[in-house]
């Protein structure tokens, strides 16, 4: 059974129920990324504020979804991360998700299109809640060769995870200190004990 999406077109959406006192919204209308996004990138999207428009309860969660004969490419839903994936809210409730999408190596070169999409989850007695608020969102992917997706991989890494990225750059950093310190000074120390043996020798002639 295909899902209602309702989309929003200015300030925020209001999906109306399908069901009583149940419903979603969303509180951007359309996600454009004006540069492109280069294969092997991470990129952060815009935090997307999810609405219970209802009355009651309601458990949420996070998806992406296309128009089955969309001119637009289409992303694997693997590459968006949410956080959270899936919530529960209070009527009038909101919570603010953020969007990542990670550009694989291996891509072709166009241009996107894809839902963001919050919707009810599916009620413990198998009920399905079939309304949905979404995104709509648009972006141009820019494939590069092998080397120069792992080069945007690195670069973004850093850039998107700050400053969880620099502890871990500082800890690989203070590792190659503590492995070449290490070696160093075995080096000499062995240096050291073969002197002491030479002038042993001499002492007893």
């Amino acid at each position: 059974m295909k899902k209602i999406i309702f989309i929003a077109i200015i300030g925020l959406l209001v999906a109306f129920p399908a069901m009583a006192k149940i419903g979603v919204g969303v509180g951007l209308g359309k996600i454009e990324i004006d540069e492109p996004l280069k294969s092997g990138g991470i990129y952060s999207f815009p935090n997307l504020p999810v609405l219970n428009t209802g009355d009651e309860l309601t458990e949420y969660a996070m998806e992406v979804t296309f128009f089955e004969d969309q001119p637009e490419l289409k992303p694997e839903a693997d590459w968006f991360s949410f956080s959270p994936s899936t919530f529960t809210l209070e009527g009038g409730e909101s919570q603010i998700v953020e969007v990542k999408i990670t550009i694989p190596a291996n891509i072709t070169s166009g241009d996107y299109f894809a839902f963001l999409e919050a919707h009810p989850i599916q009620s413990a007695e198998g009920v399905t809640i079939g309304i949905a608020a979404a995104t709509k969102t648009y972006f141009t992917i820019q494939a590069g060769t092998i080397l120069g997706a792992f080069t945007e991989r690195v670069k973004t890494f850093f850039t998107t995870y700050t400053p969880v990225s620099i502890v871990v750059l500082s800890v690989i950093v203070l590792a190659i200190i503590v492995i070449t310190f290490r070696k160093n000074f075995s080096f000499k120390f062995k240096l050291e004990r073969k002197k002491n043996k030479t002038s042993d020798t001499e002492d007893k002639k």
